[in-house]
C-alpha cells in the first residue's frame, strides 16, 4: 500500500480513524481504469496513433490533457487544443498549456522513431493568439519514413513528476545537475544549481510563490475543482490534481476530505494540505531552469520540448523532478515574485519558461490519463 500526498496531508492531521466495514475492497481497489493508457501504450495497429499512444503520457499543467487529435488524413496527425481544459486564472494567456503541447510533441516524436517515423512538424499553420489559444491547430504533423531510434524511448514509461518530499540526506551531485542541464536540444537556455545557499533562497522564493497561488482566491479555487478524490473520482475523470489510494477513499467518504474542506482555511484538511505542499517547496535539493530569448507561441513549444529532454534524462538518472510553476505565473498578484524569479534565473530580455526541484524520493504512481480514444476527433 502506497500513501501519497506525505503520507495522505499526514492523515489530516492526525485525525483519521479506522472503522470496520468501512467499504473493504471496494475501497482500497486502485483506480485501474484510469491507468490503463500506460500499459496500453504501443499497442495500436495504425503508427500514428501508436506514436499517439505514448504522447497523451507527457507531463502537462495541472494533468488536464487538453489535446484533441485528427487523424483523418493518411500519414499526418493535426493537433488541436481543447479550449475547455485550460487555466484561465493561472495561466490567463495559456503559456504553461503551450509547454505542454511542447512536451506532447517531443514525445509523439521520439515514439514515431522508434519505429523508424520522422515527425515532421508545422506549427500554428493557420495562425494564432499570442494571448488566448482558440480553436485553429496547433500543429500539423506529417509521418514520413527515415528516421533512427532514440535513447529515450526507454525512458517515458518510468517517467513521473515527484511531488513528495524529497531526502535531505542525498544530495544531488554537480555530475547530475550537469547531465539534466545538457539534455536539451533545442534553442532554449537551460541551468541549474544545487549550491547550498542559492537553494535555500530558491526554496524561500518558491514557499513565497505558493502562498501567493494559495491566498489569492480566485487561484487556489482553480486548483481545488480538479481535485480528484479517491478511486471513484479518478477513474470518471482520470486528470486533474489526483488523490489516490484506499486512505483517500476513506477520507472522501467519511467527509474529512473534500473540495469544500480545502478551501475552508479553518480546516483540518487545508492545514495539513498547505503543511504538505509547502515541505515539498523546503525540501528541494537543487534547482534547474529553462528560458527562451522570447516569448512567442514557438519559443513556448520549444520550452516544452526541451523539459520533456530534461525529464527524460532526469528518470534516467533516477531523479526527482517537479515544476515550481507559481512564481512565473501571469496573474497581477504574482507580479512582484514574477520578476525578482526572472531577475534571479533569466538574463536581460529572457523569459523563465520553466523551473523545478530536484532530488531524490521513493517511487510515486502513474498520473491518470484518458485513453487515447476519447481524444480522437475523429474516431
Amino acid at each position: 500500500m502506497v500513501f501519497t500526498r506525505r503520507k495522505t496531508l499526514a492523515l489530516v492531521g492526525g485525525g483519521m480513524i479506522f472503522a470496520a466495514g468501512a467499504g473493504g475492497w471496494s475501497i482500497s481497489r486502485p483506480a485501474h481504469q484510469a491507468l490503463a493508457p500506460w500499459s496500453k501504450a504501443g499497442n495500436y495497429e495504425d503508427p500514428r496513433l501508436r506514436a499517439l499512444s505514448w504522447a497523451i503520457l507527457s507531463p502537462n499543467p495541472h494533468n488536464l490533457q487538453p489535446w484533441k487529435v485528427d487523424i483523418s488524413e493518411q500519414d499526418k496527425v493535426v493537433l488541436y487544443v481543447d479550449t475547455d481544459r485550460l487555466l484561465p486564472e493561472t495561466d490567463p494567456f495559456n503559456r504553461q498549456i503551450v509547454i505542454g503541447f511542447g512536451c506532447f510533441l517531443e514525445t509523439l516524436a521520439i515514439a514515431a522513431a522508434e519505429e523508424g517515423w520522422k515527425t515532421e512538424v508545422e506549427l500554428f499553420p493557420k495562425g494564432h493568439d499570442a494571448e488566448n489559444l482558440d480553436d485553429r491547430p496547433i500543429a500539423d504533423i506529417k509521418f514520413v519514413p527515415g528516421a533512427e531510434k532514440d535513447d529515450d524511448f526507454g525512458y517515458i514509461l518510468h517517467r513521473r513528476t515527484q511531488k513528495e518530499p524529497y531526502d535531505l540526506s542525498q544530495p544531488v551531485a554537480e555530475v547530475d545537475l550537469a547531465k539534466l542541464i545538457t539534455s536539451t536540444r533545442y534553442s532554449t537556455r537551460s541551468d541549474g544549481t544545487v549550491d547550498a545557499k542559492e537553494v535555500a533562497e530558491l526554496r524561500t522564493l518558491s514557499e513565497q510563490a505558493m502562498w501567493i497561488e494559495i491566498e489569492t482566491p480566485r487561484t487556489y479555487k482553480e486548483s481545488v475543482d480538479l481535485f480528484r478524490i479517491g478511486r471513484a473520482e479518478i477513474n470518471a475523470n482520470p486528470d486533474g490534481i489526483d488523490f489516490p489510494g484506499p486512505m483517500f477513499d476513506l477520507l472522501r467518504i467519511t467527509g474529512q476530505f473534500s473540495r469544500e474542506a480545502a478551501m475552508d482555511g479553518e480546516s483540518q484538511a487545508y492545514k495539513a494540505g498547505i503543511d504538505a505542499v509547502m515541505e515539498n517547496m523546503r525540501t528541494a535539493m537543487g534547482h534547474v531552469w529553462i528560458c527562451t530569448k522570447g516569448n512567442t507561441r514557438e519559443d513556448q513549444i520549444t520550452a516544452g520540448r526541451d523539459w520533456m529532454r530534461m525529464h527524460l534524462a532526469a528518470t534516467r538518472i533516477g531523479l526527482g523532478l517537479q515544476p515550481l510553476s507559481q512564481a512565473l505565473q501571469e496573474y497581477p498578484e504574482m507580479s512582484e515574485l514574477y520578476d525578482q524569479t526572472h531577475a534571479r534565473l533569466a538574463k536581460p530580455g529572457e523569459t523563465v519558461q520553466m523551473w523545478a526541484r530536484v532530488g531524490y524520493s521513493p517511487d510515486v504512481p502513474a498520473s491518470p490519463r484518458w485513453p487515447l480514444e476519447a481524444k480522437l476527433m475523429n474516431g
